[in-house]
């Protein structure tokens, strides 16, 4: 789930925002009165993102990511029968 908020109402719900984002893996949004908006992301889920974007970044290592997924899902089908 996406939750937003505005940055007037982080300071006293800090802590129930980050233990949202922590155990309920939400993404909070922070509207920005002035500036450009940002999101709270738990760490793990950010270095998970950055991780799949690098390994997708090159077109051979992702044909290669993707067919080996279709694989894996083609042989779950094949035993689940």
């Amino acid at each position: 789930m996406i939750v937003e908020t505005s940055d007037a109402q982080i300071a006293p719900n800090l802590n129930l925002l980050l233990d949202r984002v922590v155990n309920d893996r939400e993404i909070i949004y922070i509207k920005s009165q002035g500036g450009e908006n940002v999101a709270l992301i738990a760490a793990d889920e950010l270095e998970s993102l950055l991780e799949t974007m690098h390994l997708l970044r090159s077109p051979k290592n992702a044909e290669r990511l993707l067919n080996a997924i279709s694989r894996a899902r083609t042989n779950a089908e094949t035993s689940q029968i």
